[in-house]
């Protein structure tokens, strides 16, 4: 195992937040992430002085990947890893990181294949986007960190990767925080149509599938990337200075190749890997989730998301659902990150 660390570039920031987030946190239940102590969020309110970024990137060869992720928190403290979607990147959790690691924990946020610094190792590897290779991706990153066991957290893409490791692998997966519930597809169901109103909603996945979408995301990807930011999250008044944080992740080089590949293969247009055919048939069967599990949604969500209801019975472990009200869209921990973090916290006494 090999792991580089880049250097600090906002250290001062980074002491102040791990300050305010421990002085934050106060009393709700936390056996999630290993511990009896109890401790809780305030929900809603601001971090004050939020970071501009992370004090540090590392990289790590795992599987097929040459993967870059943050880290923050004890070495030796109970590990979370924090997944993101698209169009995001780690900075989605940038408000979170500091809160969970001010409790003690291990907090790792990786860069998906195909963001930021996340690169693959050969050439010829293919610039797979299904679900199954984003899953296998975590478990190699664990593995070359030399974890065995993490609570995984996440939104959009990410919940879906979290929820892939939770069904497939729960030895590996201590509980899970996934915003939209359960989002385990198959190439099968990505086939059937849906109420035209529905696919509306859907619009960019069939630009996507065409020559054009393709060359059109190639050449506008942060105006696009901007576009779904206001759709998703209607409510959402980001700066231009922190979208322009999240969009230098998407000058990875095989960014759009993954997007595209990603939403070709939902619809069945495009095959995966074989070696991953196994893992989609488990996945086709729509496995239960039997880890401890809390499932959020934002009330002003303006993606394609399922009804709580319709997943409920997918988690069959100590099981919560939460609506997390007023303004809140689709990027869940950006837009609320001490609900966000407090689901983290409590997944595992739900």
């Amino acid at each position: 195992m090999r792991i580089t660390t880049s250097p600090s570039v906002i250290e001062q920031s980074r002491r102040r937040l791990l300050g305010i987030g421990a002085a934050a946190i106060a009393a709700a239940p936390f056996c999630g992430v290993g511990s009896a102590t109890a401790q809780s969020v305030e929900p809603h309110t601001p971090v004050i002085n939020p970071p501009t970024s992370f004090p540090s990137l590392k990289q790590v060869e795992a599987g097929p990947l040459n993967i870059g992720y943050a880290e923050d928190g004890p070495a030796d403290g109970s590990p979370v890893i924090l997944l993101h979607g698209w169009p995001y990147d780690i900075h989605a959790f940038a408000e979170v990181v500091p809160i969970l690691a001010g409790k003690g924990l291990r907090v790792i946020v990786p860069y998906l294949r195909g963001y930021g610094t996340t690169r693959f190792l050969s050439q010829i590897t293919p610039r797979n986007g299904q679900q199954a290779a984003f899953a296998s991706d975590v478990l190699a990153l664990m593995d070359a960190l030399g974890i065995q066991q993490a609570t995984l957290a996440g939104f959009d893409w990410g919940a879906r990767t979290a929820c892939i490791v939770a069904a497939l692998w729960p030895n590996r997966c201590r509980a899970l925080a996934s915003v939209s519930g359960y989002l385990i597809g198959n190439q099968e169901a990505g086939k059937s149509p849906l109420p035209p109103r529905v696919e509306l909603s859907w619009w960019y996945q069939f630009y996507f599938a065409t020559p054009r979408g393709q060359a059109g995301y190639e050449a506008s990807r942060r105006d696009f990337a901007k576009l779904i930011w206001q759709t998703a999250s209607p409510q959402w008044k980001f700066d231009e200075a922190t979208f322009a944080r999240s969009a230098e992740a998407f000058d990875n080089p095989d960014h759009v190749g993954i997007v595209i590949h990603n939403y070709r293969w939902r619809l069945g247009l495009v095959d995966g890997e074989r070696q991953y055919d196994a893992l989609e048939a488990r996945l086709a069967l729509a496995p239960v989730i039997t880890v401890p599990t809390i499932t959020l949604e934002g009330e002003a969500n303006g993606a394609p998301h399922p009804e709580p209801a319709s997943y409920a019975g997918k988690f069959t472990g100590r099981y919560e659902h939460r609506l997390i009200g007023g303004s809140i869209g689709h990027n869940l921990p950006q837009e609320a990150p001490r609900d966000f973090a407090q689901a983290v916290l409590d997944c595992g006494t739900t």
